[in-house]
């Protein structure tokens, strides 16, 4: 009996190498891609902006042109603040294997908007009211970043642009004045921010940027009287964006 009973067992573990090489293997799970943020993306942004005129010279400007004594020179600096919205387009490659470079263009049509009034001392107490507006700001500039997985820090810098208008009205003397121009001028831009992709096709963006313009002469007209003077404006703007992302082939 003891014999039979040993033989059993004997047969029985021989037998369960076999039967666990008969039974199926499963395949080892392969590992998720790692996330990268090469891709082309579009998107929108909205945001505020402050932006700061310097200037120069208003009280010349009006009373010159009314035939009125102007001594030393009047700068009178405006910074006009609202809101910025608009849209962005770009490419980014990640490489080796954690940084980021790419391109992106931007344009913010904008709200900014600001006056100041300035003292004509020859026709006292008559002032100026001097009037600045940043309509758009637009720019084309080269990304550099280092990815954390999901997260991108970024710093960006290229060439910017702004549109403008001014004005300045009033009355002199008993004369009306009111002059208008526009301006359209290049500079440049840097800024810094960082983006999250929440999803595999969509990242959002808080970003922050400077803009600035130098020193250029607008010419302005006098819509009331007729003629064409200059102003000589500095300007500079500053905006802080939150931004939201397509990414045209997903990051995984």
């Amino acid at each position: 009996m003891k014999t039979t009973l040993l033989t059993g067992a004997a047969l029985a573990a021989l037998s369960i190498p076999a039967l666990a090489a008969d039974m199926p293997v499963k395949a080892p799970r392969m590992a998720a891609p790692a996330f990268t943020w090469t891709s082309c993306f579009l998107g929108a942004h909205a945001g505020g902006g402050w932006t700061k005129h310097d200037i120069s010279d208003p009280v010349q400007l009006v009373q010159d042109s009314l035939g009125l004594t102007t001594t030393g020179v009047t700068t009178t600096s405006i910074n006009p603040s609202g809101a910025v919205i608009g849209g962005q387009f770009g490419c980014d490659y990640q490489f080796a294997p954690n940084w980021v470079i790419g391109v992106e263009g931007a344009a913010s049509g904008s709200t900014m908007k600001g006056s100041n009034s300035v003292l004509l001392p020859a026709s006292a107490p008559n002032t100026a009211l001097v009037t600045a507006r940043t309509d758009f700001l637009a720019s084309a500039t080269a990304r550099f970043g280092y990815a954390i997985d999901h997260w991108l820090l970024f710093a960006r810098g290229g060439a910017a642009w702004a549109g403008n208008k001014y004005s300045v009205t009033g009355t002199a003397g008993g004369a009306p004045f009111g002059f208008e121009g526009l301006d359209s001028r290049p500079g440049w831009t840097v800024g810094a921010g960082i983006a999250w992709a929440f999803a595999t096709n969509w990242s959002a963006a808080l970003e922050y940027d400077y803009y600035g313009f130098g020193t250029r002469t607008v010419s302005l007209t006098d819509t009331v009287n007729g003629g064409v003077s200059p102003l000589g404006i500095k300007q500079s703007a500053q905006t802080v964006k939150i931004g939201v992302n397509f990414h045209m082939w997903g990051g995984q």
